[in-house]
């Protein structure tokens, strides 16, 4: 699933390519109609494809941010703001493109689901091959609760505050640190490989109870998450399978990987065990993570 990193690396290259733009057209799949109809609502949430098109032709994209593992794209017509709001999921990609034949991998043209026709006549397409992901038109965040329950960008001030106040609270305290770290109402947008690579570098269990780790080490521990995360956006996010940036380019941050993956620990040489922890498969090494 695309965490911090590789949702950022899209927003920083649709940003460029998109902004001040209008949608003159919009295209959505005979797939996503049928989910439509099915009641299974694939991708686009809560709004009936021909309103979800009626909605975006003719507004103009006025702004391209990221919070958290979320995409939000600020647009406007007749002189009124509202958001469209896109989650990744598990495989979605956006690709900036001239016509959808210039998506390189065939894969990923096959399972084209949303097409924003550009006033500069460029495309800018929406392939998701599980159709987990999510797009939502919005008046405003508060329209969709679970968006303002998100904690903080790790980068910002405060970021630091929050996560000890919730990692020490009764909710969080008794639960593996694994689990803790992976929720975004305590850390914002890492999952489950940076999560196993900062509890790597840091030593730490994947299973031992928040509670059970001392201040200083929590600091230490966020602090970790967030380099890793710079880092990460710095290389271009990982590739695991099927994230792809705006270009149709892989990440190489899996080629840094300490442990995500790993069959051996690169420290000690130990096999690897692994424990399912907050319904992820959470890799480590018994002998240097306690």
């Amino acid at each position: 699933m695309p965490e911090l990193p590789e949702v950022e690396g899209v927003v920083r290259q649709i940003r460029p390519a998109a902004l001040g733009k209008k949608i003159r057209d919009v295209y959505v799949s005979e797939t996503i109609r049928l989910s439509k109809t099915n009641g299974k609502e694939a991708i686009i949430k809560r709004m009936e494809a021909d309103r979800f098109i009626e909605s975006l032709i003719g507004a103009q994209i006025v702004s391209v941010e990221r919070r958290s593992k979320y995409i939000y794209f600020t647009l406007k017509t007749a002189g009124n703001e509202f958001l469209l709001v896109n989650h990744l999921g598990m495989s979605g990609a956006w690709f900036y493109v001239d016509q959808l034949l210039s998506i390189a991998e065939e894969k990923f043209r096959r399972h084209v689901h949303v097409v924003l026709t550009l006033s500069d006549g460029n495309l800018l397409a929406y392939s998701d091959i599980r159709r987990f992901g999510e797009m939502r038109v919005l008046k405003e965040e508060a329209e969709f609760p679970p968006l303002l329950l998100m904690a903080p960008e790790p980068f910002e001030k405060g970021a630091l505050t929050h996560f000890l106040e919730m990692a020490e609270s009764p909710k969080y305290k008794a639960k593996p640190i694994k689990e803790v770290i992976m929720d975004g109402q305590v850390i914002s947008g890492c999952g489950n490989i940076y999560a196993t690579e900062a509890l790597f570098k840091m030593k730490i269990h994947p299973n031992r109870a928040a509670g059970r780790i001392s201040r200083l080490r929590k600091i230490e521990l966020f602090e970790t998450i967030v380099a890793i995360l710079l880092e990460s956006i710095e290389a271009g996010g990982s590739t695991i399978s099927d994230y792809r940036n705006v270009n149709g380019e892989s990440g190489n941050m899996q080629n840094r990987f300490g442990m995500y993956g790993k069959k051996h620990c690169l420290t000690c040489g130990t096999a690897t065990k692994t424990l399912k922890i907050g319904g992820r498969a959470s890799v480590y090494c018994p002998t240097c993570q306690k």
